[in-house]
């Protein structure tokens, strides 16, 4: 898991080889005109979904493990929160892994909460199990999706 702000985001191109095209596309798509839903950059080895929803707080955010996809999460618009807990630590999965949505849901709670505000990322990889969503009021936010 990788928290930090977007200016940064450099700095963590060298870990996978999308990740160049997924911060250059965060730095020069103009986003508040990116209508909510999927959106291709490269097919499926690379797309954006942009969310434009309201916060659950932390008691109605569930955590989530991608096996398929990283998930760079990052806030344009609202006060994000995202929980965190490593995978490994999972002991409760709400059903089993959904191959075809690429995604598991977990009773566990997060062990460790983020501040995401408006500019921040968080990255999370296969390994991390994350809470998204758990701000307060609207967030507008864009998940770049990198296949593994």
């Amino acid at each position: 898991m990788v928290l930090d702000a977007q200016s940064e985001s450099s700095r963590y191109v060298s870990l996978h080889p999308r990740f160049g095209r997924a911060f250059e596309f965060l730095a020069r798509a103009d986003l508040r005109t990116i209508a909510p839903g999927r959106h291709a950059i490269d097919g499926d080895l690379l797309y954006v979904s942009i969310d434009l929803k309201e916060g659950r707080d932390r008691s109605g955010a569930r955590l989530e493990a991608h096996r398929k996809y990283i998930d760079i999460q990052f806030t344009m618009e609202g006060d994000e929160e995202i929980g965190w807990m490593p995978c490994a630590s999972c002991t409760q999965p709400a059903g089993s892994f959904d191959v075809a949505k690429d995604i598991v849901f977990y009773e566990d709670r997060p062990t460790t909460w983020l501040s995401v505000p408006p500019g921040r990322f968080a990255i999370f990889f296969p390994e991390d199990a994350h809470a998204p969503l758990a701000g307060r009021g609207m967030l507008k936010k864009a998940i770049v999706k990198i296949a593994v």
